[in-house]
């Protein structure tokens, strides 16, 4: 929603040296994915991202079968799953959310 002239209107197009600049439903800010309508499903799927890509990294640590169980379990609760839950505290999430980190989680830990 843009505001020119006091006239306040959301079909308006936005130009930026003689260029238009496109609409997007997500916007990211620092961290944080920023969508439309207000919702944070961009966001949780690219946390699960993130914490797939530190999974992969530790990779090398999590397949060795000379390093116990429980260094795995700690290993994960140490790097990957606070790299899921980056930001979390500020979430306003829904069941939904919960479930598809959880089930991310779950995959990971088999």
């Amino acid at each position: 929603m843009c505001k020119f002239n006091g006239v306040r209107s959301d079909d308006r197009d936005v130009t930026l040296a003689g260029q238009v600049v496109p609409k997007k439903d997500t916007f990211r800010y620092l961290e944080l994915m920023l969508q439309s309508d207000g919702e944070i499903d961009e966001y949780v799927s690219h946390r699960i991202r993130a914490g797939w890509i530190k999974w992969q990294q530790a990779s090398g640590i999590l397949y060795d079968r000379k390093v116990s169980q429980k260094l795995k379990g700690k290993f994960h609760r140490m790097t990957i799953r606070p790299a899921i839950l980056y930001g979390a505290e500020c979430w306003a999430t829904k069941k939904q959310h919960i479930q598809k980190i959880s089930v991310a989680e779950m995959r990971m830990l088999q």
